[in-house]
Order: C-alpha cells, then structure tokens, then sequence
C-alpha cells in the first residue's frame, strides 16, 4: 500500500516525536550513550522551546513507560493539581458556572518540570545540564518558527496587545506578529533555565543532588516566588472580565511528581497500559473492549478502513466517552474494574446497531446511576467557534484552545520504553511571566464546578486530563510506545492507528499514514463544553463510497480533506530478534521519527 516515507528499523535507539529538533535532540541523548529516559526528558524540553503554542514550562506531562529490570508498566504523574484556593464557592463568587478556558483562573500547579526531572533522577543516565543544555540553546540562539506558532500569535493579538502585554512583549517582537520560518529566540527561558541548573549544580558533583536541587529551586525558590507574585495580579480572561489567579508558591512548594501503576486491559496476545482514570487513558481501553465483539467485523482495504469499521468504532467510542463523562475523575473509587470488564462490555455492546445513535448514553457499572453536569443536561452547546474541531487545536480571539499537545515515544537497545505527552502553558491561554518568560496553564478549566460529580473541582485534586500516552506489552513483554496530541481525539486516533496496526496488519508507519476519524458526539473537555450530537469527522482518503454509507447510517460527516487528522507517533522492539523500529506523523510535514 502507499506510504508516505519507511518505517524506520534499527538496533541502536529510536525516538519519535511531534517536531523534528525535538527528535534529533533525543537521538543525540541515545548516540551519546543515554538511555530513552535521558532522550525522552531532553525532546520533552526541547518541545517547550519549538512548540510554544501546544506545551510549556508551565504545563504538565504523564508519562507511561516500562523499564528494563521492573516487571510491569508504569506511570509518572506529573499532572499538577487544583491550588488550596480554588474552591467551587471562590469561582461562583465570581459570577462564574464554568472555569474559565484561559487566564489565571485556569492554572493548576505547573508538573512537567517536577516531572521531568523526577523521571530523570529515578530512570535516566545523564545530568540535567546534559539533557537540557539542547533546549537552553534554541531558547538563547534561536529556532525557526512554525507556521502554526505564527497563525496562534496573529489569532490572540488584539489580546495581547490590549490585556496581555507582557505576552505580546515575549512573543510578537516590535509589536508584529512574527513571520513563520523566522529565526526566534527566548532568552528570558533560557536565563530561567540557567539559573535553575546553577542552583542544582551548587549542590556539588553528584547527579541526583544537582537534580534534587534543581526541583527545590523550582517549587521553593525564584520560580515560585515570581508565579505567586504574578498571579496577584488581574488578567482577562474567557469571561470578559480581569481575575486574579489562585495559586501560590506554596501550592507550588507543597506538590511533586509521584508514581503510579498503569491501567491495564488484555485483548488476545496484546496488553495495553494507560494512565488512570485521573485521565481520559482507559477510554481507549474501553473503546477496544466494546470491539472485541465486533472483531470479525473490522478490516482494512487497500490500507484503509471500511465504513462499517468507522461506524463501529464511533458507535463504541461514544459509549465509552459517555462513560468517561459520567464516571472518570481523580476519586478513589472510579469502577474501572467494571468499565473494563468484559461483562459490562456485553451490556453496552447491545446498543450498538447499524444506525448513528444520536444520544448521550452514560452506562450504570455495578447498578450505579450517572450523574451528569447541569452544563450537560441543559443540552450540546452550539458555539461555532469550538465545536465541530477537526484537526489540529481550534483557538480563539480570547485565547481558549481546544485539543493541543505534543508527543514523544523512545526506544533504547535496552529494551526500556517511554511514551510522555507533554502539555499545558500555552502561549495563547495565560499571560507571560516576564521574569521566567513562559506562562502558566489552563487545565483546571476540565474541572466542573457543580458539586459531587468525579470531575468537582477541589483543592489539592487532579482535573480530568485528556492527556493519554500509551505503551503496549506483546505475550507479556513490552512492545511498543505510541500516541497523540488532540484532546479529546486522542484516544479516537490512536484507535484508528491501533486498529489500522492489529485488524489490518500494517506496519507502524503505514498505520499511522492511514485515513483516520472521530467523533464530536461527546461534552468536550475544554471550556465552553460544547458537542455535536451525530457528528463524524473523517479524512476523505476513506473514500467517497465510505463516506455515503455512514451518511446512510445517520452520521453528520464532516470532510476534514485528505492529511488531517492526528499527530500520531510510534516506537516499537520486537522481542524476538531486538529489532527496532519507529514512525511518525506526515500530517502537517512536522512529525519526525530519528533511529539507527
């Protein structure tokens, strides 16, 4: 079948990505002896510096990965959590039924760094200096700007320059909006970074005392003390009105990475590992659950997937959705053993018939009723500007941003595994903070602010993230690293590409280039929460012919053109023979995957 470039294949090391420099920069980790954790940490930053638009220093990132010697997947959580101040009663008071999308109300405490840098103490090789000194250098001397950063920049201007001035003194330089392909610089990141690596390495000379340092320096010293004094202050934000933010630098002192296991499910020969239900990560696996019962009904042709295959999966993702509408959340007791059993997947299965269901149908795992949002039960919003996204993240004049992230697999001649998706700190959703040149993110806006839902806001609580790397185990031994940036499309895309690799037997790259699809029949994440009941949004490489059969089943189809959808990438080690192999998106001709 056509494919768009070679599925890579090595023995050494892989690394794919959303960015080609942030690639390179994780295989000069592998060639200069680190493992595929110092390789992911070293993309990770880098993406900070070239993908200003889909992730930050402010921002967070989960990881799932699965390393040599440790006998299941895991998970580094370094999602940050809701501030001590940001109460249900504070954000009413302000007049307000959603959290805000952008501004300071939306920040959660910033993770990656916390993240990063613990994945590095605990798994990694290197020092922070030998992984971060790559994305010091684009940060002080510069790096071509993407078309996509420019487009972001021009669409926020006016609020940039009416309300956010210090971010239009960062990123449009002499007040223009810069051109994309200029060269671009932020030197005030790379002075933040600096002065970070000299607080670790004053420690002395051994690695994990510099890396311990460095994430004191962080959470108890300049850095926090300049995001509390910034969020004091009153900025715009998507309600029309100037607010204040709520965290503080000791939110910031009193929060830190932590471990986890992955959430696990079986089909066949395969086990897929997922963060948890903290995150919107088993969806996917109950997405492969509902299909099992559809397994004979499921193929590709030509490499591309039949109508009746899209219609299965949308008509099971939007079960599976429903449910993690009703049920997902940073509680203790989400009934994850019985949203993946294959029981409760029989019930749901029977809804599913050869016509587009056009209902919200939140399932009852264990007799339990599901209790829904009064944003949701008022019915789907129809605001133009958000819903009906069909690619790449949708953004708006006030800064509001729907699906945006970035993504890195590894793999090492070792066998380790590593799939992070990195997010949060958007350029165009929270002022800068001039003293540290990024800004903080905007993930509290998942949270609602009715009460006794999974998903209530509360301090000290993880929101529902989209945020959904992947790792999967073949006959029980790690096999593959993969994933997305999209929001709530990510584990929609990934299932194509799961399904394109598993029912239709294609190789990584020749999975990842086949027609993919989603659906909006869902609350989106994101602030305002809107959906499109019915909605499919396809790549019209499916075809003419699949494209009137679902519009027969009763899908409103949405043609989203030919290379759309997803940012999927992927590494994988075959543990018969050791072989390496990785691929990467094509879409966007940004995608890069590196590997010998």
């Amino acid at each position: 079948m056509f494919t768009t470039r070679p599925e890579l294949v090595g023995t050494h090391g892989m690394v794919a990505s959303t960015h080609w420099l942030a690639s390179s920069a994780g295989m000069a980790v592998l060639e200069a002896g680190g493992n595929a954790f110092d390789a992911a940490v070293a993309a990770g930053f880098v993406l900070q510096v070239v993908e200003p638009h889909l992730n930050g220093p402010g921002g967070e990132v989960p990881v799932v990965f699965s390393a040599v010697g440790e006998s299941a997947p895991r998970v580094l959580c370094g999602q940050g959590v809701a501030p001590a101040g940001a109460t249900t009663e504070h954000y009413t008071g302000l007049g307000l039924d959603l959290v805000p999308g952008s501004g300071l109300l939306a920040a959660t405490v910033p993770g990656a760094w916390d993240g990063w840098l613990t994945l590095l103490r605990d798994y990694g090789t290197k020092s922070l200096r030998e992984v971060l000194d790559y994305a010091i250098g684009y940060a002080r001397d510069g790096f071509p700007l993407l078309e996509r950063v420019s487009g972001t920049i021009s669409t926020v201007a006016d609020l940039f320059r009416d309300h956010w001035t210090t971010s239009a003194a960062q990123w449009m330089p002499g007040g223009r909006v810069p051109e994309p392909g200029t060269r671009f610089r932020n030197p005030k990141l790379a002075d933040t970074w600096e002065w970070l690596l000299a607080a670790g390495e004053a420690a002395g000379g051994d690695r994990e005392a510099q890396i311990e340092a460095a994430r004191r320096a962080w959470s108890q010293g300049f850095v926090a003390a300049q995001v509390d004094e910034f969020c004091r202050g009153e900025f715009r934000d998507d309600s029309g009105r100037d607010h204040a933010g709520v965290l503080t630098g000791a939110d910031m002192a009193g929060w830190e990475a932590t471990y986890e296991d992955a959430v696990t499910a079986d089909f066949g020969d395969w086990t897929v590992a997922k963060c948890g239900a903290w995150s919107q990560g088993p969806v996917l696996l109950q997405q492969l659950r509902l299909l099992e019962g559809f397994a004979d009904r499921l193929s590709y042709v030509d490499g591309k997937p039949t109508a009746q295959t899209i219609h299965l999966a949308v008509e099971c993702a939007k079960l599976a959705f429903a449910d993690r509408e009703a049920w997902y959340g940073d509680t203790g007791d989400v009934p994850l053993d019985v949203l993946l059993s294959r029981e409760y997947a029989d019930l749901r299965r029977k809804l599913v018939d050869e016509n587009a269901s056009l209902e919200l149908r939140p399932g009852s795992p264990g007799s339990a009723r599901p209790v829904l949002a009064e944003h949701i039960r008022r019915g789907p919003s129809a605001l133009a500007d958000l819903s009906g996204a069909v690619g790449e993240p949708t953004v708006g004049p006030t800064g509001t941003t729907k699906g945006d992230t970035v993504h890195v697999d590894v793999v090492d001649r070792w066998g380790n595994l590593v799939s992070a998706t990195p997010s949060g700190g958007w350029l165009q959703s929270s002022p800068t903070i001039p003293s540290l040149g990024f800004c903080l993110g905007s993930r509290a806006q998942m949270f609602w602010l009715d009460k006794g839902l999974p998903n209530s806001l509360a301090p000290g609580k993880r929101p529902r993230t989209t945020l959904s790397p992947s790792l999967a185990l073949r006959d029980g031994l790690p096999a593959m690293a993969f994933g997305t940036p999209g929001g709530d499309q990510q584990d929609q895309w990934q299932l194509g590409f799961w399904l394109a690799h598993t029912a239709g037997g294609l190789n990584l790259q020749q999975s990842i280039d086949a027609p993919l699809w989603h659906t909006n029949a869902f609350p989106s994440s994101f602030y305002p929460r809107a959906w499109t009941p019915g909605e499919v949004v396809v790549e019209s490489r499916v075809g003419a012919e699949a494209i009137a059969d679902l519009r027969e089943r009763g899908h409103s189809v949405v043609d989203a053109g030919e290379w759309t959808l997803g940012r999927m990438s992927a590494v994988a080690r075959d543990s018969r023979d050791g072989l390496l192999r990785a691929a990467a998106n094509p879409r966007g001709a940004q995608g890069y995957a590196v590997g010998r």
